[in-house]
């Protein structure tokens, strides 16, 4: 039998008598075993095979088209790095695996190039009896049997070969540039294509391009990586990521604002489900062309999560760890006890006896501290032929800065897929499960910790806490707040998936989905009997328990055929989804005897006369989904693509006359690079023309009640010797009330020059919201109630984004890898009315404080975009020292109104940026992160809060305001004084690797690593950060914001067994 020799150099020396120069015309492989490929092989080329199915059953293949080629190469190509042998007899083509005899082991040299010749230091290379990696010339030396033994090398930016030995002890191997942005998978609505198939704007972000760092939820690894979506993320390990993409476009906030989720094809799971260190790749589906396959969800863009699975004849075990120290990054620097009492000693004022003990206590110390955190994840897979298995166990602890705050979280994931009947059936199984607990601190500790006197102690000589009960009932002991409450969140999520896959004809499968999640939420809150949350109470509890359960049913046809230069793709499904939400009870009580039990047993309360047990306002929210939807795409000759698809969805949220909606949606690639024309460029590696347009909604973010009649309880009444609680309307009906609807242009150009080493995208986009939704004044001679929740608005966003990726430096020593992302969005309110109803403008972000309760920051309005500000001018000060602003009819005042508020600015940015650089030098790596916006603004509503020196008797004021006369009543007005540039520039991540070169034949690979996070910031802000929330209707607002950032740093390791 010969042998075939399999190395990168070497080609297959068999021989096929009257078939060798039997030609196949067409043949399209994808991806997966082995014998699939053989058995398309043996129908379109219309010869005979002979094989064992079960031995090859671990074998797989990658997705490759041949056309007019002889037989001898497809089947070389077919068993490259496989080690199978095939010989000729009679007419019928034989493959099977050589005979093996007993191991022989022998030093084998080799060296290691790049397709120009130039020597690859530092390329791991297994197989034989462990291991190697290159030195600096290229060269490697390993004990293996030559007869036998099969090499694998791998190397960043490159792509990963194997080889056969077949005798050879001296071999010389070339790898091949990684032009991975032509060739990686991504993972679209319902399937999964090349990137260079892509019609749409889709961003794909794998593990190795992910942030690193201390994250508790798996969006922080994007924040920075794709052009047009906006992270913004605080340092409270309990805090959810605020997440916009490509701009706002709805008035309202919350999960309305937030792109749909999908892990692993599941629709709306939960993201909590998914452990970091579990996911191998981000889909980021940006234009509607793109996401119109989910419909009235996708308005706001669709974020595709993968986790690893088991590969058939892969077995892995993985360990992944880390440790973490978190410390404040900026404080806002408040006076300190002495500087307090010299201040007021100079203004001619004194502190009341019973706020001076004579002490210097700062209480950001005193309730921060260093945060520990530390991440363990276990991970493992395998299986042969047709059973394969994978799961993940992780273990987070973070405890936050702030004392008292603090997350746990066990993520637990199994996976099981079982193929049969000739490969025909696919089925599999996965279990996901999350259980969380978290601690929360009161929201009053953050003023408190800047405002409560720095000349009082913490605790008085009788050890009980020092507290001034006679004031406002929001001015306490930070400390006690933390050491005298508890607020504990307790969260289990289970989700079960079973899939099945059958393939009918060939090209044609079926496809059913079935999903079931359960969320259980325990919250329990303690104010013990010295708390000032729970004055006069002797103690106060409230338990509650509420669980969120969903069911999808999805069913769908897939059809992939090729017939000769026409590749066509089908889809057409329907899917079904029930959520039962907000099930569950919550009560109180009040007046314990004793702390001891906390919120362990209520009926230990005594409620007092008069009062009620606080129930809640939750009630049970049923909402259900039906949907019909339809893809098709087709490529003539791999260079001209197109894709058209259309969902009908149906939702009972909306109103009787509007619960069905379609959305379209049709696009458009040129492969320009394949015309002959372009065929001199060999320079030119990739050139892409795209272009799409489609419609999408949001539904997302609505409860049952939405569009119908409601009634509440209303005031009480005296009847028959009781008091009666009255029902009443309190909401009216709308049987129009519909989705959000958003159609999206986009036009995108892909390209990759220099043999990958230089590529990139850029896109523009016309995104057009229209029956934006808000509550409308109506009559109420006409209506139930004067308000009405209709769709009337429309909203505009512009924008463009660019995204490259360099090579920069590929030596034999050294590397410099360099990704840039650039995106630039313009908003615009293009109405608020229609011919029934009138809105000239909203206003919003009433920030309160003394004497402007009635003052607004920001108005919505047309020809305006999401947060501009209204601001009054800030004019200097007057002869006496007060703050004067300037009058709508220029004139000057010390007693400013709102007639007098004026366009100030705005906080939509200009520009948004990320840059991301590797560099590697043998076995070290070294990644550099910086990222930033530009040409925003930010209303600093907490400094002005601070800067108020007439109440410096009463409270501490920040040391800025030292500079202030103290008798100015007006300093503190939130006025453009305090609006300040919100461009930054943050070093996000520095992260500095090692790869330990392995010779030990029980671990493959071992990598440990240190980094550190927001290491510093260049800004001209002066709150305590400049990353502020720029999405939802209140976008740029610093108002007590006082949770401080944190600087991390990091040490892991990670290691593959």
């Amino acid at each position: 039998m010969a042998a075939l020799a399999l190395c990168l150099s070497a080609g297959v020396p068999a021989a096929f008598a009257q078939q060798q120069t039997q030609t196949v015309k067409e043949l399209q492989v994808k991806a997966g075993p082995l014998t699939t490929a053989l058995k398309q092989l043996q129908t379109e080329a219309g010869i005979n095979l002979i094989y064992d199915a079960a031995k090859l059953g671990s074998y797989r293949v990658s997705a490759h088209r041949y056309r007019n080629q002889p037989l001898a190469d497809v089947l070389k190509d077919l068993l490259q790095s496989t080690g199978l042998q095939y010989t000729e007899k009679e007419g019928v083509i034989i493959i099977k695996a050589p005979e093996k005899g007993p191991l022989q082991r022998v030093p084998v040299k080799g060296n290691v190039t790049d397709e120009n010749g130039t020597p690859l230091p530092g390329v791991s290379i297994q197989g034989g009896a462990g291991g190697a990696m290159t030195d600096d010339k290229g060269n490697f030396t390993l004990s293996a049997d030559p007869a036998q033994d099969t090499l694998v090398l791998s190397y960043i930016g490159y792509k990963t070969a194997r080889t056969l030995l077949h005798g050879q002890r001296e071999l010389k191997l070339q790898l091949k540039a990684d032009a991975s942005m032509l060739t990686s998978v991504v993972v679209v609505g319902y399937g999964s294509t090349k990137k260079g198939d892509l019609t749409g704007a889709v961003s794909h972000v794998s593990t190795k391009d992910f942030n690193a760092g201390v994250f508790s939820s798996p969006e922080q690894l994007l924040q920075g990586k794709v052009p047009g979506l906006t992270v913004t993320r605080s340092g409270d390990p309990n805090a959810t990521p605020s997440i916009t993409l490509r701009g706002p476009s709805t008035l309202r906030g919350g999960e309305a604002q937030e792109p749909f989720y999908v892990i692993d094809g599941v629709p709306g799971a939960s993201i909590q489900l998914v452990a970091t260190s579990d996911i191998i790749s981000i889909d980021v589906l940006k234009d509607a062309a793109s996401t119109a396959i989910y419909g009235a969800r996708a308005a706001n863009g669709v974020i595709i999560v993968t986790t690893r699975r088991a590969v058939n004849g892969q077995s892995w075990v993985n360990y992944n760890a880390y440790g973490a120290l978190e410390q404040v990054s900026k404080r806002i620097e408040m006076m300190s006890g002495d500087e307090m009492r010299k201040y007021l000693a100079d203004n001619n004022k004194a502190l009341a006896p019973a706020d001076d003990d004579g002490a210097n206590t700062d209480w950001q110390k005193e309730v921060t501290r260093t945060g520990v955190s530390h991440n363990h994840n276990l991970s493992f897979g395998g299986g042969q032929n047709n059973t394969m298995y994978s799961g993940s166990v992780n273990y987070l602890s973070n405890d936050g800065i702030m004392k008292g705050s603090s997350l746990e979280r066990i993520n637990v994931r199994g996976n099981l897929e079982q193929v049969a009947f000739d490969d025909r059936l696919k089925l599999n199984l996965s279990l996901s499960n999350s259980i969380s607990t978290q601690y929360r601190i009161p929201d009053l500790v953050f003023p408190n910790m800047l405002l409560f006197m720095p000349t009082v102690n913490i605790k008085n000589a009788d050890g009980s806490y020092k507290e001034d009960f006679s004031r406002t009932r929001d001015y306490l002991n930070p400390v006690s707040l933390i050491d005298n409450n508890e607020d504990r969140t307790k969260t289990k999520i289970m989700l079960g998936n079973v899939r099945a896959e059958l393939k009918l004809l060939p090209g044609l499968k079926y496809n059913i989905n079935m999903s079931m999640q359960d969320e259980q939420i325990n919250r329990d809150i303690y104010y013990n009997h010295f708390s000032g949350l729970a004055q006069k109470n002797n103690g106060r509890a409230t338990r509650s328990a509420f669980s969120n359960t969903k069911k999808i049913l999805e069913t769908y046809f897939n059809y992939d055929r090729t017939f000769g230069l026409h590749d066509v793709k089908l889809l057409a499904g329907y899917s079904w989804q029930e959520d039962r939400r907000n099930d569950g009870f919550q009560a109180s009580n009040k007046n314990f005897v004793t702390d001891a039990l906390g919120y362990n047993n209520l009926g230990a309360g005594n409620l007092p006369p008069g009062d009620v047990v606080d129930y809640g306002d939750e009630h049970i929210d049923i909402y259900r989904f039906i949907s019909f939807y339809a893809r098709a795409n087709y490529s003539f000759n791999n260079k001209y693509l197109l894709q058209v698809s259309a969902r009908r969805d149906g939702s009972s949220v909306f109103g009787k006359n509007n619960r069905w909606g379609i959305f379209p949606a049709v696009s458009a690639a040129w492969k320009i690079k394949e015309e002959p024309f372009m065929q001199g460029a060999a320079w030119l590696d990739d050139l892409k023309l795209r272009a799409g347009y489609g419609v999408t909604g949001n539904a997302l973010g609505f409860g049952a009640f939405t569009a119908i009649l409601r009634y509440n309880p209303g005031s009480w009444f005296y009847y028959n010797g009781g008091l009666i609680t009255s029902i009443g309307p309190s909401q009216n009906p709308n049987p129009d009330l519909k989705w959000e609807s958003t159609s999206m242009a986009n036009i995108g150009l892909d390209f990759a020059i220099l043999k990958g080493r230089l590529g990139g995208s850029i896109d523009v986009y016309n995104k057009r919201t229209q029956d934006l939704i808000w509550t409308y004044n109506v009559p109420a001679s006409q209506y139930l109630v004067p308000q009405l929740l209709a769709n009337v608005g429309k909203m505009n966003n512009k924008g463009i984004e660019l995204q490259l990726n360099a090579m920069i430096i590929q030596h034999r020593l050294f590397r410099w890898q360099s990704n840039l992302n650039l995106a630039h969005n313009k908003n615009n309110i293009v109405s608020l009315s229609n011919n029934d109803l009138k809105l000239s403008l909203i206003r919003t972000a009433y920030l309160g404080g003394k004497g402007q309760t009635s003052f607004w920051s920001q108005q919505v309005m047309e020809n305006e975009a999401l947060g501009a500000f209204y601001l009054l001018k800030y004019m200097g000060k007057d002869k006496d020292g007060n703050s004067q602003f300037q009058k709508a009819d220029g004139s000057l005042t010390i007693t400013p109104g709102t007639d007098d508020l004026y366009y100030a600015g705005s906080a939509q940015p200009k520009l948004q940026y990320g840059w991301n650089n590797t560099f590697s030098y043998g076995n070290f790596d070294l990644n550099i992160f910086v990222r930033g916006v530009i040409g925003n603004k930010i209303l600093n509503g907490t400094l002005a809060s601070l800067n108020n020196p007439t109440d410096a008797a009463n409270y501490n004021i920040a040391k800025f305001a030292l500079q202030e006369p103290s008798t100015d009543n007006n300093a503190f007005y939130r006025s453009d004084r305090f609006l300040e540039s919100g461009s930054y520039l943050r070093l996000d991540n520095a992260t500095l690797g090692y790869s330990v070169p392995m010779h030990n034949r029980f671990i493959k690979a071992l990598r440990i690593y240190a980094t550190a996070n927001n290491l510093f910031v260049i800004t001209n802000y002066r709150g305590i950060d400049p990353e502020v929330p720029l999405g939802g209707l209140e976008p740029g607002i610093d108002n007590n914001n006082y949770y401080p950032k944190t600087r991390s740093y990091l040490l892991g390791l990670n290691v593959n067994f």
